[in-house]
């Protein structure tokens, strides 16, 4: 038990100065190193909760495809840092509007759960028997019932946020030639075939 315990605080601690370093980081590309980081110990922290399908899902999908594709944009990008900087006071404000209320809206979360467990119980999905069913069954059986619409939602914004890469990373480069498909198919046999008439024995 004590191990149990000095493990969970040994992954808490990371992930936390982990996700800190990930927005206080001035290099983006060191910032998504840092992602991946939280990542694995927030898997750890899903192993010893005994739910190993969210460890290797994070794992997989978040540390093996969404980070590492930040990392490819971050770097496709060349992100200037010092133009970035320029527009830090300008949008303090409303950087700081947000942060307020996302720390308000935990803090009355975080009080609820302590004044009231016995709500936070009533409203949260019941736990099956383990005997009777494994986590990846019951979280299947969750995920696709109940908050199938939003499952739902969130692969569209992943779709989204995926053309978005591939339009930001998109650009226009001169002496590269690029094909165009309304151009092909408007051109005519006399435009793309031309006829040559080779006399017998003089080659091409």
């Amino acid at each position: 038990m004590i191990i149990q315990a000095l493990v969970f605080y040994v992954f808490a601690t990371i992930s936390i100065a982990s996700a800190l370093m990930v927005i206080s980081s001035k290099n983006p590309v060191h910032s998504v190193l840092f992602l991946i980081l939280c990542f694995f110990n927030a898997a750890g922290l899903f192993v010893l909760m005994g739910a190993e399908f969210l460890a290797m899902i994070l794992v997989v999908v978040y540390v093996g495809a969404v980070a590492v594709l930040f990392l490819f944009v971050v770097m496709m990008l060349d992100i200037n840092i010092e133009r970035a900087r320029q527009g830090f006071k300008q949008h303090l404000f409303l950087g700081g509007a947000i942060g307020l209320v996302l720390l308000v809206e935990l803090v009355l979360i975080l009080s609820s759960t302590f004044a009231s467990p016995d709500t936070v119980a009533v409203a949260a999905v019941p736990i099956p028997n383990i005997d009777a069913v494994h986590n990846t069954r019951a979280l299947g059986q969750v995920l696709y019932t109940k908050y199938v619409y939003l499952f739902q939602a969130c692969g569209m914004i992943l779709l989204v946020a995926m053309i978005g890469a591939i339009v930001l990373t998109l650009r226009k480069r001169e002496g590269v030639r690029k094909q165009v498909i309304s151009d092909q198919v408007n051109r005519t046999r006399e435009e793309s075939v031309e006829i040559k008439k080779v006399t017998s024995g003089s080659g091409i």
